[in-house]
């Protein structure tokens, strides 16, 4: 029976080792085909990092500034720390020359709870794209002290403090092309986080808000009727008798007393 379950047990663990469950045979390396996919950048940046959201992923275009390496990660919602998976790697030289990863100055590997691009040259951007949760929120760990910009999704907004967060305060925000880019002038440690709504949302929140509005002064005005009609019934029965005029010694005594 001992000897039976302990071969269970080494089957479980095998698996999930196998499935990349667990860090018993180390973290499972970057996919090579996904590092040299087909991706487009912008690499007209203003900011240290640039961070451009869509609906289910995002592409991050980093300066490398004199460093040969650049370390990325990413923090579930428990707070645990993962190695990320990049997409579409690319580096970009200052004399504009980008090369992909399929090349052997360019890769990425996993390292405990980190993911490790190495880069060909300490001065230029290096680019990647990775996937995100489908929900109004973006948070990512600070991998390069700098200025950062967040361009959001199309037709969506932060500033309403209840239906939006950015941490830490922005120092700018901006339109253009219907979309919003939040700015950091300069970020030491993370994480920075953006949560926004749709501007359809206002739309929503004022019309419910609206019809709550009526509702509540439907609902005084017949509550004021109900008080009234309450009110002329009473007097019509006589329960409304005042009695501090009433004064019982102007009839005079009792009967049989006069």
């Amino acid at each position: 029976m001992k000897g039976r379950l302990l071969l269970a047990v080494g089957l479980v663990v095998l698996l999930a080792g196998l499935a990349g469950c667990t860090s018993v045979f180390g973290p499972g390396q970057p996919n090579p085909d996904q590092l040299a996919e087909n991706a487009s950048y912008d690499w007209d940046t203003n900011a240290t990092t640039t961070y451009n959201i869509s609906r289910s992923s995002y592409t991050a275009v980093v300066e490398t500034g004199n460093r040969s390496f650049v370390v990325v990660y990413q923090t579930d919602e428990l707070g645990t720390d993962q190695p990320l998976t990049p997409r579409g790697l690319q580096f970009r030289y200052d004399n504009g020359t980008v090369i992909r990863a399929n090349s052997t100055a360019l890769n990425a590997t996993n390292q405990g709870q980190r993911t490790n691009i190495t880069v060909p040259e300490a001065d230029g951007q290096v680019a990647f794209t990775a996937s995100r949760p489908n929900a109004k929120r973006f948070a990512t760990p600070v991998f390069v002290e700098g200025s950062h910009e967040v361009v959001m999704p199309p037709d969506t907004r932060v500033g309403i403090p209840l239906l939006s967060q950015v941490s830490p305060p922005a120092d700018d925000r901006n339109v253009s092309a219907g979309r919003m880019t939040v700015r950091w002038n300069g970020i030491e440690r993370g994480p920075v986080v953006v949560r926004y709504y749709l501007q359809r949302d206002i739309l929503l929140f004022g019309g419910l808000g609206g019809v709550l509005a009526v509702a509540g002064v439907v609902g005084a005005l017949y509550y004021y009727r109900q008080i009234r009609t309450l009110e002329k019934r009473r007097e019509e029965i006589g329960l409304d008798v005042e009695t501090e005029d009433d004064d019982f010694g102007d009839d005079g005594p009792p009967p049989g007393m006069r």
